[in-house]
């Protein structure tokens, strides 16, 4: 009986959602969504959860956000998920951190897991060489895995800052330049180069724990973006957050547009 009211429940949520996802379809839809995820940490603390507890809370939410950008056709999703800075924690902290996301990136390749139902494909953006030699062999074994996948794309920071991204694409275009035996090096090839640009640029990017800092997030691309400040923390974020976040972004969507148009 239990589990027939549960299921009852998880319909009548599912067909809530659907129209509740027509409406907002009637407005304009972002293309790119990026998140700062966090509060992991404090999330934890405040419950008086073990250590990693903050974080696995965190992982179940970022599926269920893919799973809400999958429903409103939202085309690509961009996670700051692990900073260069961050290797700066505690050895045991950084240590048990690579742990969990090994066995995170590894649960993306099982059949049944959200990246094969809804086809996504991912891309793990960062300077990867500073990662264990088992993690980057999980990111780029995803990589190559969800390569034919095209319904979303899940853009994953590990290891990055947008410091480093920046230099890592001057010094690519510099590298090129020399090959084709040109000095000057133009915008567009500094461009080409960041390892971002296999997405357009986000739309909103939403931080939570009321944070209003990029803290070296995709500096380069998010000059056009809304900025979006939540006071959850991340494992707290749902549905209502993104709906209210979209709002927000037809709101002044006109108005971003014509700015886009200025430059």
């Amino acid at each position: 009986m239990g589990g027939e009211v549960r299921q009852l429940l998880e319909q009548i949520h599912r067909f809530s959602r659907r129209c509740l996802f027509r409406v907002l379809s009637m407005g304009p839809l972002p293309t790119h969504l990026a998140f700062i995820m966090d509060g992991n940490r404090r999330y934890a603390k405040k419950r008086g959860l073990e250590d990693g507890s903050g974080h696995k809370a965190g992982f179940s939410t970022l599926m269920s956000m893919l799973q809400y950008c999958y429903e409103l056709g939202i085309k690509y999703v961009t996670i700051y998920a692990f900073s260069i800075d961050n290797f700066r924690r505690k050895p045991e902290e950084v240590q048990s951190l690579m742990d969990l996301m090994l066995e995170k990136i590894k649960s993306l390749l099982d059949e049944e897991s959200i990246v094969h139902e809804y086809g996504i494909r991912v891309y793990f953006i960062g300077n990867l060489g500073l990662l264990n030699d088992q993690v980057r062999a999980a990111a780029e074994e995803v990589m190559k895995a969800t390569a034919k996948n095209s319904r979303v794309v899940l853009l994953v920071c590990v290891a990055y800052n947008s410091t480093d991204e920046i230099v890592q694409a001057v010094k690519r275009s510099c590298v090129d330049k020399a090959d084709r035996d040109t000095e000057r090096i133009q915008l567009v090839d500094i461009e080409e180069n960041m390892q971002m640009s296999v997405a357009p640029e986000p739309d909103i990017l939403i931080r939570s724990s009321g944070e209003t800092r990029l803290s070296n997030f995709l500096l380069w691309q998010t000059g056009n973006s809304q900025l979006f400040s939540l006071d959850a923390l991340w494992p707290e974020i749902g549905l209502r957050h993104l709906v209210w976040a979209i709002l927000n972004f037809q709101r002044s969507h006109s108005y971003l547009e014509k700015r886009k148009k200025q430059l």
